[in-house]
């Protein structure tokens, strides 16, 4: 059974090199999973979707909350699906840099990523258009 699982959490090192650790690790070890999701990172904030099956998916969600390198972990959506819409990446990453604010501001109060002021359902709607828009990095 699929499922998918939407998270955010806070960057205790928001290094370039921290963040690429993360990434790194989440596409070496994800393949071996079936895991794929995508991650955007801004602001010292992290919102990640992670697609798989529902006991690699909840493993890999445990993981990330003992993870030192993560705080202020928050679950914001967990629903079974019948398909993946991030299929495509071990770990893909959106380039925030190539973000028009626009797009931001379609989904909250200020022009910047903020998961921990909007729902499940508008922070995953928000990773879909940057999918769709931004340019992603990492494709498996």
């Amino acid at each position: 059974m699929l499922v998918r699982l939407l998270y955010t959490s806070r960057a205790v090192d928001a290094s370039p090199a921290a963040i690429e650790a993360i990434l790194a690790s989440a596409r070496q070890h994800n393949p071996d999973g079936g895991i794929t999701g995508i991650l955007c990172y801004g602001s010292g904030v992290f919102l990640q979707a992670i697609e798989g099956g529902r006991m690699q998916v909840n493993e890999l969600y445990g993981q990330i909350q003992r993870d030192p390198r993560h705080k202020d972990v928050m679950l914001l959506e967990y629903e079974e699906i019948l398909e993946r819409r991030f299929g495509g990446w071990t770990m893909g990453q959106v380039n925030l840099s190539q973000i028009n604010a626009n797009i931001l501001m379609k989904y909250s109060e200020r022009p910047e990523l903020d998961p921990y002021a909007v729902s499940g359902k508008v922070s995953l709607a928000l990773l879909e258009e940057l999918a769709a828009t931004a340019a992603i990095c990492g494709r498996a």
